[in-house]
């Protein structure tokens, strides 16, 4: 990336790429929920995950160093509402896009955190689609609190992390059926 950068500081983190190498520390969680069925369906998902609109579909406020997903680049989603807006800076750690062809396969991408983020960890979004058709997203995160602030607040980040994650499944539905 060229320019000025819109978050600041390096990854903070143990375990760099484990969303999709596989190599997963202890405590991740995936979530996975169907999304729609067809090709047609699946590249819709993939096109609004790969463009940020899974997150915005989901409430939060968006600013990234580039209009579509690259490794590299960083981004900060922000959430909560007017002074008490929670910025959480991240930088992308992996991509995989999707092939040609209407055969199984699945593209994604995974973000790390980055200074200021409440969390240290890793997050990974991921749209599949299967022989038969069916399409379906997994949400995979890692993580622990990056202050002793947010590690006081666990029953109620657990509970904001449920939130958010089926906000992402939503939101990949609304893409799925085409919705704007």
């Amino acid at each position: 990336m060229s320019g000025p950068r819109i978050a600041a500081g390096e990854l903070n983190y143990e375990g760099i790429g484990s969303t999709e190498h596989g190599n997963l520390p202890p405590g991740t969680l995936t979530t996975q929920a169907y999304v729609g069925q067809g090709i047609a369906t699946y590249r819709r998902v993939v096109q609004g995950m790969f463009t940020w609109q899974l997150q915005k579909k989901a409430g939060l406020r968006v600013r990234a160093d580039s209009d579509v997903v690259a490794a590299g680049a960083r981004v900060v989603s922000g959430f909560g509402v007017g002074p008490f807006r929670l910025n959480a800076p991240c930088e992308v750690v992996w991509v995989r896009r999707p092939v040609p062809g209407d055969g199984p396969q699945s593209a994604g991408f995974g973000y790390g955190t980055l200074p200021g983020h409440p969390v240290r960890g890793e997050e990974a979004f991921e749209i599949s689609i299967d022989a038969k058709g069916t399409v379906t997203i997994a949400v995979t995160a890692f993580g622990e609190p990056s202050s002793w602030i947010y590690a006081a607040g666990g029953a109620v980040a657990r509970r904001a992390r449920r939130h958010v994650t089926s906000r992402y499944i939503r939101s990949a539905r609304e893409l799925a059926a085409g919705a704007n």
